[in-house]
């Protein structure tokens, strides 16, 4: 046992990675557990596509207005302190919403409310979160913590937690919200046992305001042409990804002919995907550079939505999906090794924001432009346009992709 730990999680990383990488995991579940709820909860209050789609708007407008103010906040304070404070503020925003739905007074507004309060917190914790690991790991081993850390993301938040969520949700609809609560809490024990080298502005020392430090973060990443072009990339993508995926739970239903549950089994058959690019990851990098690893996903992920749109069979979606799953963990877990790599300790936080700016602007406005279209012209819409879009960029950034590189 204490060999395939070893081997699993190695002793070199410290005891503090595991700490953080328990404590991720758990709200890993957490979070995967309300993917498949939040959805559920909004389209059982409503059946309005531009509504239900806004349950995917509110999970991805926080990060694209708080990001950056998240990213200043984690290179100047305590980046521990953070994680927790962000993380009781879920808990109890949780709770309330767990409250409204005990008594029976839960509306689409009040539910919507509750999930942007809660995608907020979740901003500042996740930037936090995200420049502990190369605080507490040397860059040889950033490569096998991202793959730890990206499989329990996997694992947990994909192949698990949506058909854990939409279970419970089939058993009521507190049920995966309460347990999100729980998990969370657990996260915070965890979190709180992590010992940080000193960062951060030390008492007494005059700050440069939060614009300069954010141009400073802007600055660097237009500078470097590997973090610039992976932000770049993903910005240009997501506003296709964020159209065709803002509808999914009807696109399940309405072209697939699935139920609640098989929402949530279509997503953990994403994440098993993700488990198959886990495995593949370290024999296809050294065989395949990442620029053209990366020309190679965004043809998956053109064709990814092409296929969805075409098909009503579920048995072909799922194989789409496991695929596309591959390739969303072989690109992620890429990107932010690169980044990780390359990025100054006092700038991860600024640096990584703007990364998730890029994300998030894509997704949120891919997100009203599905619902739009599902709303005019059906649910298979927003998946033509998202293949349309994705072939138009291909051809534009066939060149730039091959800036990514593995140095410093």
């Amino acid at each position: 046992m204490i060999a395939v730990v070893e081997r699993v999680l190695p002793a070199r990383l410290g005891t503090g990675f595991r700490w953080l990488l328990a404590s991720s995991w758990l709200t890993n579940l957490g979070d995967g557990v309300a993917a498949a709820a939040g959805p559920l909860l909004i389209s059982t209050l409503t059946r309005d596509p531009l509504m239900i789609s806004l349950s995917a708007l509110v999970s991805w407008a926080p990060p694209l207005l708080f990001s950056l103010y998240a990213g200043v906040l984690s290179d100047r304070h305590d980046r521990r302190r953070i994680v927790i404070v962000a993380n009781a503020v879920r808990v109890m925003v949780l709770a309330a919403l767990v409250a409204l739905m005990m008594t029976g007074t839960v509306t689409v507004a009040t539910a919507l409310v509750a999930l942007t309060l809660r995608s907020i917190a979740e901003v500042f914790a996740d930037s936090a979160t995200a420049t502990l690991t190369p605080m507490m790991v040397g860059k040889d081993d950033l490569v096998i913590a991202n793959a730890r850390l990206g499989t329990g993301f996997i694992t947990l938040n994909q192949l698990a937690g949506p058909p854990i969520g939409a279970a419970l949700f089939g058993l009521g609809f507190t049920w995966p919200f309460a347990a999100q609560l729980i998990l969370v809490m657990a996260g915070i024990l965890l979190v709180s046992r992590i010992a940080l080298p000193p960062h951060g502005r030390r008492a007494g020392d005059p700050g440069s305001g939060t614009v300069r430090e954010l141009v400073a973060g802007f600055t660097w990443t237009v500078r470097h042409a590997a973090v610039r072009t992976l932000a770049l990339t993903i910005l240009i993508f997501n506003f296709t990804f964020g159209a065709a995926w803002s509808v999914l739970v009807l696109y399940t239903q309405e072209q697939l002919g699935l139920g609640a549950v098989g929402f949530g089994l279509m997503t953990t058959i994403n994440g098993i995907g993700g488990l198959v690019g886990t495995g593949l990851y370290g024999a296809i990098t050294r065989r395949v550079s990442l620029g053209a690893l990366m020309r190679i996903g965004l043809i998956i992920e053109t064709l990814t939505h092409l296929g969805l749109a075409l098909t009503h069979s579920p048995w072909v979606a799922g194989a789409i999906f496991l695929v596309f799953g591959a390739h969303a963990f072989i690109w992620g877990t890429t990107s932010v090794t690169v980044r990780q790599r390359a990025v100054p300790s006092e700038l991860q936080g600024r640096v990584g924001s703007v990364n998730t700016l890029c994300v998030y602007a894509g997704l949120v406005v891919g997100s009203l432009i599905g619902g739009l279209l599902a709303t005019r012209f059906g649910v298979a819409a927003p998946f033509w346009f998202a293949f349309a879009g994705s072939a138009v960029f291909v051809v534009l950034l066939w060149r730039q992709l091959m800036l990514i590189a593995h140095d410093d």
